[in-house]
């Protein structure tokens, strides 16, 4: 029986109805049954114009739209390696992702076809093709000459479905290899968790290039059967245009705050609605508390990474606590543990490490980094820093990388960032550890204000003096500074990164 992942959303679409899978902005309906034949026409010229075969990496760099979906289903049917690209890459990364990964074919835009051609000849991509999200030009005319029936490739669970790259913001990004398991595994367990039912309509306004949107997001509507709203990106006025045409709704921390600013964003709005789900960086409790009074919907947060999708959830049915991702997902082992490996206890914090079907195969072309990332009992260090409570919930703390040791201290960012949203006037917050002569490292914060009469007063000294009677002196930042906004990756995670390079030089 194969295992290949489209085998097994497929099993599952209702075929032979003029049953709507994608919705377009424009209006325009693709049936199920035209996703699947799409799916094969755009297979059948991977393998026929491409020479594309099982195993083969398909690099795609092109705009969200329904050729998107219907070239990532093909990959898959062809028993070939799909790799998405961020549309914001640019030179340098993607002539790194080629060269590394050497796919047989790579997708560009139009706009980018010329200096597309010369970065994979370089690299020694035989094939390059210009995908206009608009359904025009040379490639339609070819892509049409195709036949819309193909016999899917037969793969095996552990053949690999997709390598994401991570952002490599320690050194060189890593190539994730996920499987057809990894990936249908998680895809099965999150379809039951969340309780997708017959009538979900899914609001899609992520883009399709990161865990997120490509796969939780895209898996659970098709195995569910589901029409999807397909928008080409997040807009909050279209948001409120569509939430009661839909039941479920994913998004990112940013999304949710962007809704809230709007007026017309009413619990009226959300009558119909089902599930709101949001993940991919930490959500504030003041937007979860904000959200639930507005709305009189609880947001559910879950947590996960490239390396694996979804690890843990906040549950559907039961209490959903703010500033936690819930429980290990069924199937899903998540232990914590200290500098030598042993597990903590409830409310220390430690290493978050992870084990299951859903975790990935291991970093392409880097068999040493891959065996430096799992225990000797094959759990995956995750590199994230969480605890767990009481009742069993876990916490993401933040990343090991991103834990600023002060003065031989342990400081923890998110304990003061959390302080410091609570203060009037504070929008949100960053704190890391910058170079110090004296601690080594000094814990720095960087504070969006709001656009009120507090924020318009707020000064360091401010936030200092309320930190020093909150907080242990050592934790306080020695440091203020105020931005008009955090930088941000497009799925909303602050790039503390880039805070601790711009401003490297503060305490020298």
């Amino acid at each position: 029986m194969s295992e290949n992942l489209y085998e097994i959303l497929k099993a599952n679409f209702p075929l032979g109805e003029a049953v709507p899978c994608l919705i377009l902005s424009d209006g325009k309906v693709i049936t199920y049954d035209d996703l699947d034949r799409e799916a094969a026409r755009f297979a059948n010229f991977l393998v026929n114009r491409c020479y594309v075969k099982p195993g083969d990496r398909v690099a795609v760099q092109i705009k969200k739209s329904p050729y998107a979906m219907f070239l990532y289903l093909a990959v898959l049917r062809v028993g070939a390696v799909y790799l998405p690209m961020n549309d914001a890459y640019q030179r340098h990364e993607i002539e790194y992702f080629l060269s590394d990964a050497k796919p047989q074919v790579f997708f560009c835009i139009p706009e980018k076809k010329e200096v597309s051609i010369e970065m994979a000849r370089n690299a020694g991509v035989p094939f390059i093709i210009d995908i206009d999200e608009r359904g025009i030009g040379g490639f339609f005319e070819l892509l049409y000459k195709e036949v819309d029936y193909f016999k899917t490739y037969e793969s095996k669970g552990d053949d690999l479905a997709a390598i994401l790259y991570t952002s490599g913001t320690t050194g060189r990004p890593k190539g994730a290899m996920l499987t057809h398991k990894n990936l249908s595994t998680n895809a099965i367990t999150l379809h039951r968790y969340w309780e997708f039912r017959k009538g979900d309509v899914l609001l899609h306004m992520l883009p399709i290039f990161h865990v997120h949107g490509l796969f939780v997001a895209n898996h659970t509507a098709l195995l569910n059967g589901s029409p999807i709203l397909f928008e080409p990106k997040f807009d909050a006025k279209r948001a409120i245009e569509l939430l009661p045409k839909a039941t479920v709704f994913m998004g990112v921390p940013t999304y949710y705050v962007r809704l809230l600013l709007e007026r017309n964003f009413t619990d009226e709005v959300c009558k119909n609605m089902r599930l709101f789900i949001s993940g991919s960086a930490p959500l504030l409790p003041e937007t979860f508390y904000e959200f639930q009074e507005r709305t009189g919907h609880t947001i559910l947060e879950r947590y996960g990474m490239t390396e694996g999708g979804m690890f843990s959830s906040n549950p559907y049915k039961g209490l959903r606590k703010p500033g936690t991702v819930g429980f290990p997902l069924p199937g899903v082992s998540i232990r914590i543990v200290d500098n030598n490996g042993k597990e903590v206890g409830i409310e220390e914090v430690g290493y978050i490490q992870v084990k299951g079907e859903n975790v990935f195969k291991g970093y392409w072309n880097m068999p040493e980094k891959t065996r430096e990332e799992f225990t000797e009992d094959g759990y995956f260090k995750t590199g994230d820093m969480g605890k767990w409570d009481k009742d069993g919930y876990l916490s993401i703390v933040g990343r090991s990388k991103d834990l600023i040791i002060t003065g031989g201290l342990n400081v923890y960012p998110k304990e003061i960032e959390e302080v410091i949203d609570r203060i009037p006037g504070v929008f949100e917050s960053a704190v890391v550890g910058l170079p110090h002569p004296d601690f080594g490292e000094a814990v720095t914060a960087f504070v969006v204000k709001k656009n009120d009469e507090d924020g318009k007063n707020l000064s360091e000294g401010q936030i200092i003096n309320h930190l020093k009677t909150t907080i242990a002196n050592f934790k306080v930042p020695k440091k203020v500074f105020f931005l008009s906004e955090l930088p941000r990756n497009t799925m909303g995670k602050v790039q503390k990164n880039i805070l601790r390079e711009k401003y490297s030089d503060t305490f020298k």
